[in-house]
């Protein structure tokens, strides 16, 4: 019963920062109701994805209405990340993952020293088609890093398009379109095993709902592009850290 009154608020801050970067939180949200007394597989797992889904949807609506969101790289993007995974899964059976994770884990901490530096990448360089092509390209390659190591790819999105040419506030923006298929592919994946509780489930997506809302707010309306990247930078730092103690060292 703890985790029916800690599950929403602890939820909430989850999803007012990760929505302010185009993030869903997942990555967040599942350990956090593991810590709380959830199944692991059956519980923590597929309520953390349905939290992703409504916090990176949540956020898309207000970055759609800003019109922030890049949609010639956004949509291709999402549609080669729901493609590309399964193909990932089936490679995973016969390659060590390892030396991938250290290698994504070394392009994240590269991106988030970039971002901190203040380094800005070249704007609008790239055409109409360029723009379709980054979005099929770097869709292919998460959404198969995504199957291969078994992790979401939201934490390499934005990165991957700040480097790429966009500007931070539309590259934050563009990846919470992205986050969202991925994401409601992942669930859909898990939603025949989940055993869900009804009142937490509830309590945790309303919870959710506010605290995405209000980032995405904040960070369309209010957020200089300076910010959102030094507080994006801090988290991809803390991302890499993560995936070379828990997936490299700890494995």
């Amino acid at each position: 019963m703890t985790s029916v009154y800690l599950a929403p608020p602890i939820c909430l801050c989850i999803a007012f920062v990760f929505s302010m970067l185009g993030m869903g939180g997942s990555q967040l949200y599942i350990p956090v109701l593991f810590w709380l007394g959830m199944d692991f597989k059956v519980a923590a797992i597929p309520l953390g994805l349905l939290l992703n889904v409504v916090s990176s949807s949540s956020a898309a609506t207000t970055y759609i209405r800003n019109r922030l969101v890049n949609w010639r790289v956004g949509l291709p993007f999402a549609v080669a990340m729901l493609l590309l995974p399964p193909l990932g899964t089936l490679v995973n059976l016969q390659m060590a993952v390892k030396p991938i994770i250290v290698a994504f884990a070394g392009f994240t901490a590269t991106a988030a020293l970039l971002m901190l530096s203040g380094w800005k990448p070249r704007r609008g360089s790239l055409s109409r088609a360029g723009q379709v092509s980054l979005g099929l390209g770097g869709g292919s390659v998460l959404g198969f890093v995504v199957g291969l190591i078994g992790r979401g790819g939201g934490s390499f999105v934005v990165p991957l398009l700040y480097i790429c040419g966009l500007e931070a506030k539309v590259a934050a923006a563009t990846s919470s379109v992205v986050v969202t298929g991925s994401a409601f592919s992942g669930f859909m994946s898990h939603l025949p095993t989940a055993h869900l509780h009804t009142t937490t489930t509830l309590a945790t997506a309303v919870a959710v709902l506010l605290g995405s809302q209000l980032g995405s707010r904040l960070m369309a309306t209010k957020m200089k592009s300076r910010l959102v990247r030094i507080v994006f930078g801090c988290i991809l730092l803390g991302v890499a850290a993560m995936l070379i103690i828990k997936d490299v060292i700890l494995s």
